[in-house]
């Protein structure tokens, strides 16, 4: 059995890490944190421990061995042995959005691009180890996409009001973050409009604040602390409360293991699943200002504890349990935002099990970002001079 990881004293150092790097480190670190998390989702860190005989240290089976394809409630999925979930999948959908746009996206751009990727283009999906359309992969709150913007002919903007509320949205707000690096606010707003195509309430709320984190973690020389405190600016009624509580108990703790449960205890007075996260609550998913949903605020503190290292961070979501796919996405993503690296090893795994070229999405989303920047400064600097010219007028 691996050892376990020792607890992190320092803040790790990642300001040297340009755009491109920064990018790759994102959306590398989801799809490997994806991956990891997959084979435990759903279960608790005391049947995971239990399962595995320790902690997962790094990819693993699925739960069920060679039974998975019948096994319930996970078939028939192939969840483990490196292969990535629909939050990858959405993630990569994303980035070819902004590959055909080239600008900042909104829910129209959902309605006319993502709607279309999800029916119409088969692709390799490893958990079915087969070609299908990602429409026949992702889940209900994902189909809601389908049904309300491609049958229903609802106006994209409102068109997540009505489904469940979860972290169906903001699992996929990766790219959102990267395309607006160094800009939280700018991040914020654009995944807050993306998301009114899929979701509504606290799960709309953490798709801006996930995006705003990713892009907070691109700026030079951001910390776990300061992609925090940037989430904290921007966060609103019960998502900004669980942060503050689930990042304050975070910071008490230099490893994963000790705060497993403190960081659970954290975030359940604003959790509506409940206990038995296969067995949910009458609550759990309805929209309310004064509940959030789990997975963001408890990567945020994976992330403070490992103090942005990618491998404590993620290692401590996986081992979270739970939904704890969509939550080592999350992490991963922050921490290789912030320049931690990724394993070479796993990314390779991963790669290879899953069939995808994981660097592709983001030499390509690298190129997009550098465009919309670029037209950005032009817009500003003409809406500078107007200003100007009208305030010369006074």
């Amino acid at each position: 059995m691996t050892p376990p990881i020792e607890p992190h004293r320092h803040a790790v150092p990642h300001s040297a890490a340009g755009l491109e790097e920064r990018i790759t480190g994102a959306l590398v670190g989801a799809a490997v944190g994806d991956a990891l998390g997959g084979p435990v989702e759903g279960y608790t860190p005391e049947q995971i421990l239990e399962r595995h005989g320790g902690r997962v240290h790094g990819i693993v089976g699925p739960w069920n061995g060679d039974d998975w394809r019948t096994a319930r409630p996970i078939a028939p999925y192939h969840k483990g042995d490196g292969h990535v979930t629909d939050d990858t999948l959405m993630t990569h959908a994303l980035v070819r959005v902004y590959e055909r746009v080239r600008d900042h996206l909104d829910a129209y751009a959902i309605a006319e691009h993502l709607v279309p990727d999800l029916m119409t283009t088969p692709r390799w999906i490893p958990e079915l180890e087969a070609e299908a359309l990602p429409l026949q992969r992702v889940f209900l709150a994902e189909k809601w996409l389908v049904a309300r913007l491609h049958y229903g002919h609802v106006d994209p903007r409102e068109a997540g009001t009505g489904n469940i509320v979860n972290c169906g949205a903001a699992m996929y707000m990766a790219p959102v973050g990267l395309v607006n690096a160094a800009d939280p606010r700018g991040a914020y707003a654009e995944a807050l409009d993306v998301a009114g195509a899929h979701q509504s309430s606290y799960g709309r709320e953490a798709a801006g604040v996930f995006a705003a984190a990713v892009a907070a973690a691109c700026a030079p020389g951001a910390t776990a602390r300061s992609v925090v405190d940037a989430c904290v600016r921007l966060a609103k009624d019960g998502t900004r409360a669980a942060i503050e509580a689930v990042c304050e108990v975070a910071s008490r703790y230099g490893d994963f293991e000790s705060a497993l449960r403190p960081l659970r205890e954290a975030v359940t007075p604003f959790d509506t699943v409940g206990p038995d996260y296969r067995a949910p609550s009458l609550g759990a998913r309805r929209p309310s200002r004064l509940h959030a949903i789990e997975e963001l605020p408890v990567a945020l503190g994976m992330l403070l504890v490992a103090r942005g290292d990618y491998r404590h961070a993620v290692l401590g979501a996986v081992n979270y349990g739970r939904d704890c796919d969509s939550i080592a996405t999350m992490t991963g993503a922050l921490a290789g935002a912030l320049g931690s690296d990724v394993p070479a090893d796993w990314a390779k795994t991963v790669a290879e099990a899953s069939r995808l070229d994981l660097h592709a999405p983001a030499a390509a989303l690298t190129e997009v970002a550098l465009e919309v920047h670029e037209r950005d400064v032009r817009r500003r600097r003409a809406h500078e001079a107007a200003f100007t010219a009208l305030a010369g007028t006074r």
